[in-house]
């Protein structure tokens, strides 16, 4: 039996806050540690808080010009620079010089992204690849230091359906989502869960970067099947809500079905729970 370990020490860490200018947790911790640094300091590791999106902060709301976890598509970033561009794109492109390039070597090792959402997910962690063997084990860890305070994973990969989100820069991309928190308001009790999943994930690569070695693990994953739209009328404007009834929908002990409403684009997310091995340990 082998212990899943990668193959560098950890050394660069950025901590997004801000990337929707209206989910305030992350805004706040993030402002916070750029006055207070001492809480996510760790010995050996260079770990950068980063307000990503200062003008929708600064507005609070989600945006100005377009989705900022939207638009790290290579596409974008390799767009030349120009005040026509949506701020967005340009802003993309100024986080990219600084926490990237994008799929290099030079790019940051990890980075969170905090984000809030008014659906009722709790605390959830969102993981892009699945045979990320690195990011299994630190979900893992996280996911049994917040026991019994039940802590989800999504898996964003999808054949089809690409994000290209703030994070992705990184070589290690984990994004933090904690709700319901209304936009624009901050719950003390949602930026204490925040605040420990954090703390968990910096204390997990210490004590990779020390050396220890993790058993072998798997985590149940809940995975996007396909995006359905709601119905609209004539001019594209919604037309109706999901039905309380059907805002879970439980079939047996362990196949759970969840419908998710995470109000990003007024979306429904299916969702099957899948478990995702550590392949290294298979």
């Amino acid at each position: 039996m082998t212990s899943c370990v990668a193959e560098e020490p950890i050394k660069k860490i950025a901590i997004f806050g801000g990337t929707h200018g209206n989910e305030l947790t992350g805004v706040f911790l993030v402002t916070h540690w750029l006055k207070n640094g001492a809480e996510v300091h760790r010995a050996g590791l260079e770990v950068k808080p980063f307000i990503t999106n200062p003008r929708a902060v600064e507005k609070c709301t989600r945006y100005i010009d377009c989705d900022l976890n939207r638009v790290f598509d290579l596409e974008n970033l390799s767009k030349e620079m120009s005040e026509d561009l949506p701020y967005e794109v340009r802003r993309a492109q100024e986080i990219n010089h600084l926490f990237g390039p994008k799929n290099s070597d030079d790019a940051y090792d990890v980075v969170f992204d905090l984000h809030n959402t008014t659906s009722n997910m709790g605390c959830t962690l969102i993981l892009e690849d699945s045979r990320n063997d690195f990011l299994i084990q630190m979900f893992h860890y996280i996911k049994t230091c917040m026991a019994p305070l039940p802590c989800s994973v999504y898996l964003i990969e999808h054949p089809s359906l690409k994000y290209a989100t703030t994070r992705s820069i990184a070589k290690y991309p984990v994004g933090i989502e904690v709700g319901p928190q209304p936009h624009g308001v901050l719950r003390a009790d949602i930026l204490d869960q925040m605040r420990r999943m954090l703390k968990h994930a910096l204390d997990f690569i210490q004590r990779f970067n020390e050396g220890k070695e993790f058993p072998p693990c798997a985590i149940d994953v809940y995975k996007i099947m396909e995006k359905v739209d709601y119905p609209r009328n004539e001019s594209g404007d919604v037309a109706a809500v999901i039905h309380p009834n059907l805002q879970r929908i439980k079939t047996g002990n362990h196949c759970t079905l969840e419908i998710l409403c995470l109000c990003l684009l007024m979306e429904k997310l299916f969702h099957w729970v899948e478990t995702v091995p550590c392949t290294q340990c298979l």
